[in-house]
């Protein structure tokens, strides 16, 4: 059946806004050439789209074009103000834009380990008001937060957690009672680094890949077929509990030690760089692990050093007697050599391919991200030796790509949601 001439209207309203949001300011021409619209429907909807304050006129195309359509039409960036939260254990951060996504003001603040939860929390919630009033956005439309933990698939908060802050579950049920006209939603810091990689990083070209997160944790994010999957309870990609064979143990429901966080995060990375006699230049500003990994792909660079043979099981892994162990068919190789950046490179890529294998095994999601700031710190030279491993442990090609936002990803693909859901919201066709 012909749509309703208020449907066709709605249609329209939302092709050309999505066309704005996408490419920015636009002339009506050119929103003729690439909606299809005849000039008339054209010359409707941006009259529409401006009475409803949505799009206004933001500069001419050019000099030599003068009229009704050499005027470019563009979103109003004012219209609303978003906040995007980067919940760590150990800080936040926040920025706030508006609704192109221009970025207005941002800040951190620290949040020590020993800090009760009420402060924490004032903390926080201090923060934002401040970022915002510096900014000039006098209200919040929509605020995003990415934290660590499970995001409850039918409430869509975050879930408690024994081994997590409980400052990080308090504070979007404070930042919603002292900004009651805002929209607060909250996403695994992951997910929201994948969505960001996807959106602008490493993934563009790619509906089906796997971050896998490196940090001061270790987490994935499963993107298939272009749609973020969170699983039945929320904890798609809680690979910090994968079981590791050959480690202390075995991880439990509340304590990820002897899982693969036991191999891959920071404390463990820092500890595997000791023994290799790696160490990070004084005065570096990003985490531990990621600047002694940055220091160890300088001085390989620097050197020359190549990636040595590949290790069957992962330097430091041990038995219970404390002996490294090799496979059935020998020893592993100069991954668990002691000393030496190129031996650290190795070692650490043992360690990861683990986990990029597994996800391999089950996901075959022909491409794995290494995110977060030790796998942007890693770049191409970590990347380029887990894919080695990979080759010869999974008979499914897969690629493996270093992450180009960073711990960055977090705070950008919180961005990215809070952007989409207050344009989702705003964009709704109106009822004429």
């Amino acid at each position: 059946m012909p749509a309703s001439p208020s449907t066709a209207r709605a249609i329209n309203d939302r092709l050309a806004l999505r066309l704005l949001q996408q490419q920015g300011p636009l002339t009506a021409a050119q929103l003729k050439q690439q909606t299809g619209l005849s000039r008339p429907t054209v010359a409707d909807l941006v009259d529409r789209l401006a009475a409803s304050g949505l799009i206004q006129v933001v500069g001419e195309a050019g000099e030599q074009r003068r009229g009704p359509n050499a005027k470019l039409y563009g979103i109003v960036a004012d219209r609303a103000h978003l906040a995007a939260l980067d919940v760590r254990t150990e800080g936040v951060s926040v920025l706030v834009s508006d609704l192109v996504g221009r970025v207005l003001g941002e800040a951190s603040v620290p949040i020590g380990g020993d800090t009760g939860t009420g402060h924490a929390v004032e903390q926080a919630v201090a923060l934002v008001e401040r970022v915002a009033k510096e900014a000039g956005a006098d209200r919040l439309h929509t605020v995003g937060i990415g934290a660590p933990g499970l995001i409850d698939p039918a409430t869509g908060e975050l879930r408690d957690s024994g081994g997590l802050p409980a400052w990080h579950r308090r504070l979007v049920a404070v930042l919603q009672e002292r900004l009651p006209a805002a929209r607060v939603t909250v996403e695994n810091e992951t997910n929201l680094a994948a969505l960001a990689e996807q959106r602008d990083g490493a993934a563009r070209d790619r509906d089906t890949f796997v971050l896998l997160w490196l940090g001061f944790g270790t987490g994935a994010a499963v993107v298939l077929d272009g749609h973020l999957r969170r699983g039945a309870s929320g904890g798609t990609g809680e690979i910090g509990f994968l079981p590791v064979p050959w480690t202390r143990g075995l991880p439990s429901a509340t304590d990820c030690a002897g899982g693969f966080h036991s191999l891959a995060s920071s404390a463990a990375i820092t500890e595997l760089a000791g023994r290799h006699g790696v160490t990070a230049p004084p005065g570096t500003e990003e985490p531990l692990g990621a600047g002694l990994v940055r220091a160890a792909v300088q001085a390989v660079s620097a050197g020359g050093a190549g990636a040595g043979d590949v290790g069957v099981v992962p330097a430091g892994v041990t038995g219970a007697g404390g002996a490294g162990v090799g496979s059935a068919g020998g020893a592993a190789g100069a991954g668990s050599a002691e000393g030496g950046a190129g031996a650290f490179l190795d070692a650490l890529a043992d360690r990861v391919a683990l986990g990029v294998a597994s996800v391999v095994a089950v996901l075959d999601p022909g491409c794995v991200v290494l995110g977060g700031e030790v796998g942007h710190a890693g770049g191409e030279e970590l990347a380029g030796r887990v894919e080695e491993r990979i080759r010869r442990m999974a008979p499914l090609p897969t690629e493996v790509r270093a992450g180009v936002l960073g711990g960055a990803a977090v705070l950008r693909g919180a961005l990215l949601t809070a952007r989409e859901a207050a344009q989702e919201e705003l964009f709704a066709p109106l009822d004429r």
